[in-house]
């Protein structure tokens, strides 16, 4: 008995006529954004060696892949992301490329979700990589991207966050405790789970830095979040990760986003990935990042060429499920059905192409029978159907 042949895997769904139209039109804006600014389009195999997600620092855990084996029993995984797959070939095919590189891309990522219901376990995925240099301008260009793709595909109602790990990562390095506890201490800062954490920095001491770290979920805003998280804590580097962030934050309000940019010290997400300065994307009516993406300085050099880069991922779907519930999508239907007299087939055919040299959307009439091709028409609102005999009329 047949018990999955009619439905799709849980975490994945069939697009729709509309829902398609959508989607391309949402890529290809976004595409249209990345084009303009010099960066040029990249694709990688659907599935990789799970090795190319099994570095150093673990970027990905094993419960969140799809996992196979090819013919020779070596494992492999359905892509969960674009970033390590384009970091392998920047460090093997463009290792003698000129830098920077831009890149962009637009494919289906694929995770198992585990904890979030209702979660897609493949999106499409369009983003950059802006690779080969550390300095301020590349941070500066990508937030303004992620801006102006924000911009162009909400019509303005969008949020944008930017913070900096390296805040954390600098507090972290002054705590006397083992990897483990501070993972838990990053996770009940992401999630903001205030009394777990000050429960966990309680035991540790009171200083000046579990002070810092219990306010880290708290210090999201604007400006002033930079002399409120001066006065937690302040030494050489912390006051130049901040000093560095409050200048960025200033010039972004400056391209037009004043009121729709705020800093975020307690975005802590993926510390083993992420180097410096990091942002978030949101967009009226959905409750998660629509874009995510920073500066990731150390990824690369774990495949052999250490290069430094930045960059950011759009979910396609997730932009598309909101336009879809505030828009209306508009969708041509054909101009008019050519409908071929028995004998005169070709004729039609090649009528019909000549229509269609002009910008028309022109069917074929599927049916000899022309009550049939009426009918047709009038249910799917179709104005005008071309008759091809002898002569050409229009019925």
């Amino acid at each position: 008995m047949k018990n999955y042949d009619l439905i799709t895997p849980e975490g994945t769904n069939d697009l729709l006529f509309k829902e398609c139209v959508v989607r391309r039109e949402i890529e290809k804006e976004i595409s249209d954004e990345f084009t303009e600014r010099g960066y040029s389009e990249i694709i990688t195999p659907g599935l990789e060696f799970f090795d190319v997600f099994n570095l150093n620092s673990r970027h990905f855990p094993q419960e969140d892949l799809y996992k196979l084996s090819d013919r020779k029993g070596r494992l492999l995984v359905l892509r969960p992301e674009s970033t390590m797959p384009i970091a392998r070939v920047v460090a093997t095919r463009l290792k003698e490329a000129t830098l920077p590189l831009r890149l962009c891309y637009n494919q289906c990522a694929y995770n198992v979700s585990t904890q979030m219901r209702g979660r897609s376990d493949q999106i499409v995925q369009a983003g950059i990589e802006l690779i080969g240099s550390s300095d301020r301008i590349t941070d500066m260009e990508v937030i303004e991207t992620a801006a102006a793709v924000l911009e162009k595909c909400s019509h303005g109602n969008y949020s944008l966050e930017i913070g900096d790990i390296g805040f954390f990562k600098e507090l972290m390095n002054q705590l006397n405790v083992d990897e483990d506890e501070k993972e838990t201490i990053r996770n009940l800062i992401e999630t903001k789970n205030y009394p777990a954490l000050n429960d966990v920095l309680d035991a540790i001491g009171d200083t000046n830095v579990t002070r810092a770290l219990k306010m880290l979920p708290r210090l999201f805003g604007g400006e002033e979040v930079f002399e409120k998280a001066a006065k937690l804590f302040s030494d050489e580097k912390t006051d130049a990760v901040l000093a560095n962030l409050k200048e960025l934050f200033k010039d972004i309000e400056k391209l037009g986003c004043k009121g729709k940019i705020t800093v975020d010290l307690g975005m802590v997400n993926k510390t083993d990935y992420y180097t410096g300065v990091i942002l978030k994307g949101y967009m009226e009516g959905y409750g998660e990042p629509v874009i995510s993406g920073g500066r990731y300085d150390k990824l690369i050099a774990e495949f052999g060429y250490d290069v430094p880069a930045t960059g950011f991922a759009v979910n396609v779907d997730a932009v598309a499920k909101i336009r879809l519930r505030n828009e209306k999508p508009v969708m041509r239907k054909a101009d008019a059905i050519v409908f071929a007299v028995k004998g005169y087939e070709m004729k039609a055919v090649l009528h019909a192409r000549s229509l269609r040299s002009s910008g028309n959307i022109i069917e074929m009439a599927a049916f000899s029978d022309i009550e049939k091709v009426k009918k047709y028409a009038e249910e799917l609102k179709i104005q005008k159907i071309i008759s091809v005999g002898e002569t050409v009329s229009e019925l």
